[in-house]
């Protein structure tokens, strides 16, 4: 039987809260929350190992295999351990964050009270661009409902006993496709285009998380996620701070943010870019946090 694998978290986390984050949707298929525990599977190399992630007040996250008496390599060990640090962003101080919004009129009530949320990642870049073209222009509710046709029509099916989680589909899988394929899920034509064109980029190497990882600033790494046919400034942003962890990341043209600022300072209207920027200005580098924090307002 596999041992259990204890992953520590730092003070600043709250397993709960993180938890409450993940499941705003029926939708989701990538994961499965059940009886307060989270299911997941991720590739690596052939096999889909299939487990289960817990938490407690121990200042550990807790995993446990699901794969029966199937031993696991090091070789899986280590990438879902990997995995699970990068998803809840487990390896960020967010001291000096709590510390800026204690003082900030904006942040400081939604930070106390979403106390030990994490920027909840998209650690697969192809996900998460995939999710941010599907996500253009429509609620939230109908984006989950298209991702979850796409990646159960298109990914892979892996279950134990109750649980059955999908992984995303792969990008030489969706490469191969034609757009009328994804436009049969309820799709937009461009956006159908738009996924099966980041799908070959990728596939063929011309970008990867690597490359963006290895920009020489936070801009420039924009301007190679913006170069991307189908991918805009808010795409490019939202990219940045769920996959690529670049703290400065601001999708600051974003409806959702814009109704977040005026629902928390209560304003009749919703505020401008140019009002934003100014309540913004003490944000620096953790401006991807506080949009992260905002958003939780809302969804």
């Amino acid at each position: 039987m596999n041992p259990l694998i204890k992953i520590s978290v730092p003070t600043e986390f709250n397993f709960q809260v993180n938890l409450d984050y993940l499941s705003r949707s029926p939708d989701e298929s990538l994961y499965r929350i059940l009886g307060g525990k989270l299911y997941k599977t991720i590739p690596v190399g052939s096999q889909t190992p299939l487990f289960e992630v817990s938490g407690d007040e121990s200042g550990f996250l807790t995993v446990r295999s699901m794969d029966g008496e199937t031993p696991w390599s090091v070789e899986v060990v280590d990438a879902i351990v990997m995995y699970v640090r990068e998803w809840f962003d487990l390896d960020n101080d967010l001291t000096p964050f709590y510390s800026m919004s204690q003082g900030d009129a904006l942040l400081n009530g939604v930070v106390n009270r979403l106390y030990g949320l994490r920027n909840m990642g998209i650690p697969d870049l192809f996900e998460a661009l995939c999710w941010g073209i599907i996500g253009q222009q429509i609620n939230l509710a109908f984006a989950y409902t298209l991702k979850r046709r796409f990646v159960e029509s298109f990914g892979k099916k892996v279950s134990n006993g109750e649980v059955t989680c999908w992984l995303f589909p792969a990008p030489e899988d969706i490469a191969a496709l034609s757009v009328s394929d994804i436009a049969a899920l309820k799709m937009t034509t461009k956006k159908s285009e738009y996924l099966i064109g980041v799908a070959r980029l990728l596939a063929d190497g011309v970008i990867s998380k690597e490359m963006l990882m290895e920009a020489e600033s936070f801009k420039a790494a924009e301007k190679m996620l913006v170069s991307i046919r189908g991918i805009g400034p808010w795409t490019a942003n939202y990219v940045l701070m769920r996959c690529l962890r670049y703290p400065a990341a601001f999708p600051i043209d974003d409806v959702g943010l814009h109704n977040a600022i005026k629902s928390v300072l209560e304003m009749e209207q919703k505020p401008t870019v140019a009002q934003i920027r100014e309540l913004s200005a003490g944000w620096a580098n953790w401006e991807a946090y506080a949009t992260f924090y905002l958003w939780r307002v809302l969804y």
